[in-house]
């Protein structure tokens, strides 16, 4: 999550809030930030296996974009774990259930698109629940795994997690292809800088919730960061080959 939302979230979160309540809400928000969750947080971090990266996409399913990641994937041979919103996977539901049959990992992004700490416990509860029961309608396959918008969790979201059977993932390195500004270099530099072995990688297949267009710039850096990590010998799959426990 970019600074400037946290920031906001936080404060829109805490406006008229008591003090008391607002901080123990909040208080696992400060998973959000990389470099503290990566060394304390590992499981949460989304660290696994020492010869493996987990290769992750967020915001689809997207019918003008999430195809041709789907088949430049394919083409290599790589399979990945999409974080479908229930919003967008609503719009799509066959590209979603292609996704799934070509076998790729599903798992839940949310209903919507909106920061948990501007949410309480019950409707937190329900977005999960129905972004859940969605992904299970349409791909046969109950998802295991959960990412919060924007990377920010709370209590309430530890708690719905817990209920569901979820496990909340975030990442270890991402590529900042979300911005107006950004370029094939910069997200390849930028996946790549803070990649090791174990290591999970986040982007995006759809600009739903991003500059307009900039899909096609992840698309056009993708071919490069699977050469970095094939050229160190990690191999590339989806979270369930990573070697992190799911909760059922």
């Amino acid at each position: 999550m970019r600074a400037d939302q946290l920031a906001r979230a936080a404060r829109w979160a805490g406006a008229g809030a008591l003090p008391a309540l607002a901080v123990a809400h909040a208080a696992p928000v400060v998973s959000t930030f990389g470099p503290l969750r990566n060394r304390t947080m590992p499981r949460l971090a989304g660290r696994g296996r020492r010869d493996h990266i987990a290769l992750t996409f967020d915001d689809g399913p997207d019918p003008l974009s999430t195809p041709h990641f789907l088949r430049l994937l394919d083409a290599r041979g790589i399979r990945a774990t999409f974080f479908l919103l229930g919003s967008m996977l609503n719009r799509a539901p066959g590209l979603a259930k292609e996704l799934a049959a070509e076998g790729h990992e599903t798992g839940i992004h949310g209903w919507h698109h909106r920061p948990l700490l501007l949410r309480g416990p019950r409707t937190t509860y329900d977005d999960l629940a129905r972004a859940r029961d969605a992904v299970t309608e349409v791909t046969g396959r109950p998802p295991t795994l959960f990412r919060p918008p924007y990377g920010v969790m709370n209590t309430s979201a530890h708690l719905a997690c817990r209920r569901l059977g979820l496990t909340p993932v975030l990442w270890t390195a991402w590529g900042e292809d979300w911005r107006k500004r950004a370029t094939p270099d910069s997200v390849h530099r930028t996946v790549t800088r803070d990649l090791t072995g174990g290591g999970t990688v986040l982007l995006h297949d759809s600009d739903c919730t991003s500059a307009p267009g900039s899909w096609r710039t992840t698309l056009a850096a993708l071919p490069r960061i699977l050469d970095t990590c094939e050229s160190h010998g990690w191999g590339i799959g989806p979270l369930r080959e990573h070697g992190l426990p799911h909760a059922r």
